[in-house]
């Protein structure tokens, strides 16, 4: 089988990219307009149609397999670029690489890798996958799908929901645990992959969800009751569950190629209005406030592109990721915390205007804020974060957080940038309102290192010292938010007063 760069030799990856570009910016903006198409549910047919007609997932495909190789530095390039005209987008580019080809590439049986991946670069085909389940969400080792093998396939049956590409994909890894002759589920977790045109494969679309944001792609509630042959099932190195570790952990690394592109977009977008806008009889640029956001906009760009060079380094599939939670969750809370913060700021400098669905402002702040709830809701990475760090600090017996941090290889370069805050000693173990709070400080701490290994590549010095200006300030204060936190507690029962029977109170006693 001949490479893609074979077949095409003249098309080598910057010049794919740039022209790839181009065609987004015509079809999204002289053909069509974004603007309108993102208050609509789905996308015109020849959108996706010309879109996938480029061959762009074929970036995500190893070369043995007639893809352009599937170097992860070119995927996040991709990604950026999509989301720089459309988050959805970049979204569903997303949703191919990091849930679907990257898991087929590392652990499909090698027989059904060629024909799966020749649908995608030349027939348009696509691809998702599904775990969570309607009551069982961030719980998801309790998932409730099963299945049991029967002969020569494997009977799945369950109840998925929330999974992106819903009714659009043609291929889906789905997820279930194995049911055993008493009826009692398995610990581990499988993953199959089905094949919807495929006889007994076809998944049930019970309801397509009303999703508030990302109308691009399609959300839904999915019945399961197919049968997949056994070639077909994902083949893991240990367990089942290292491989969903793996799986998971390496998409949030990845989080950060399509936040650049939308962050990049954001801040172009507040930069343009700022210079045109007139208040006072002088530029909305001029003013201090708003040069301290578009500060603020511009860091966090330089922020998600030292994230992009960190996972172009560590997330390729030859690396086992499964025990790499803490960098992983560490990553994907940061920047899509990053994401809503700067759509907030958008959406501030904008003004009236920009709280329309139809306005690029509008439409970011509402896109974005899924990002800090799917594939791990950002409160409870904040903890998983905080209870690794806990327990590294009880194992070496150190409460001390700034000598922690001096040594730990995450944090190791920014104890003297930040050796004036965090020498306190620490009481463990935390309480999960601490721990949420910690992981978070953890997250800014950890992004604050990246910022300065991108600055050893050669990165604008300017730009990585107002990004390393900008991180400080914010370790700064949620260090004290952290020490600042309480024991509070919600008050149950029917003895609460409203503000008028106090004022009512008040009257009387005042006659």
């Amino acid at each position: 089988m001949t490479s893609f760069s074979e077949q095409h030799p003249a098309t080598d990856f910057s010049a794919f990219l740039s022209s790839f570009k181009d065609r987004l910016h015509h079809l999204l903006h002289v053909r069509s307009d974004i603007d309108k198409l993102s208050v609509k549910r789905g996308a015109p047919p020849f959108i996706l149609r010309d879109i996938l007609a480029a061959q762009p997932l074929a970036t995500f495909i190893p070369q043995q397999y007639g893809g352009r190789g599937g170097h992860v530095h070119e995927g996040l390039a991709l990604l950026t670029a999509a989301s720089y005209e459309s988050l959805p987008l970049s979204l569903g580019f997303g949703i191919n690489w990091a849930l679907f080809l990257q898991p087929v590439a590392k652990y499909a049986q090698e027989t059904i890798k060629l024909p799966i991946f020749d649908g995608f670069i030349h027939r348009q085909k696509m691809g998702g996958l599904m775990i969570t389940e309607p009551d069982y969400g961030s719980d998801a080792l309790h998932m409730q799908s099963h299945y049991r093998q029967q002969g020569d396939y494997f009977h799945l049956q369950g109840l998925k929901h929330w999974a992106g590409l819903t009714g659009w994909a043609d291929y889906w890894l789905l997820t279930a645990r194995r049911k055993n002759e008493s009826g009692q589920l398995g610990r581990d977790v499988d993953f199959f992959i089905c094949d919807s045109s495929a006889d007994d494969q076809n998944i049930i679309v019970e309801e397509f969800f009303e999703n508030l944001g990302i109308y691009l792609l399609p959300y839904g509630r999915n019945r399961i009751d197919v049968k997949i042959p056994k070639l077909q099932k994902l083949e893991p190195h240990s367990t089942g569950i290292k491989m969903m570790l793996d799986l998971l952990h390496r998409s949030r690394m990845q989080f950060p190629g399509m936040a650049l592109g939308f962050l990049q977009r954001l801040e172009d977008e507040a930069v343009s209005h700022c210079q045109q806008r007139q208040v006072g009889g002088k530029s909305l640029f001029s003013y201090d406030q708003v040069q301290q956001r578009l500060s603020a906009l511009q860091a966090n760009v330089t922020i998600a592109t030292a994230m992009c060079l960190n996972s172009s380094k560590k997330a390729d599939t030859k690396n086992d990721l499964s025990a790499a939670g803490l960098e992983a969750n560490a990553v994907k809370t940061c920047v899509t915390d990053l994401m809503q913060e700067s759509a907030q700021s958008l959406l501030q400098l904008v003004g009236a205007k920009g709280y329309r669905l139809d306005h690029i402002a509008g439409r970011a702040l509402v896109d974005s804020r899924p990002f800090q709830i799917f594939e791990g809701s950002n409160d409870i990475l904040y903890i998983q974060i905080a209870e690794a760090v806990q327990k590294l600090m009880q194992r070496q017996k150190v409460n001390n957080l700034l000598t922690f941090i001096s040594t730990f290889e995450l944090t190791g370069r920014t104890a003297e940038d930040l050796k004036g805050y965090l020498n306190i000693d620490l009481i463990l173990p935390l309480s999960q309102r601490r721990l949420n709070a910690f992981g978070l400080l953890i997250s800014r701490i950890i992004a604050l290192q990246l910022v300065e290994e991108l600055g050893d590549s050669g990165y604008r010095p300017a730009l990585i010292t107002t990004a390393r200006a900008h991180l400080i300030q914010r370790i700064a204060a949620e260090l004290c938010g952290f020490q600042a936190l309480g024991s509070s507690t919600y008050h149950q029962g029917d003895g609460e007063n409203n503000w008028l029977d106090c004022f009512y109170r008040q009257e009387k006693r005042n006659r």
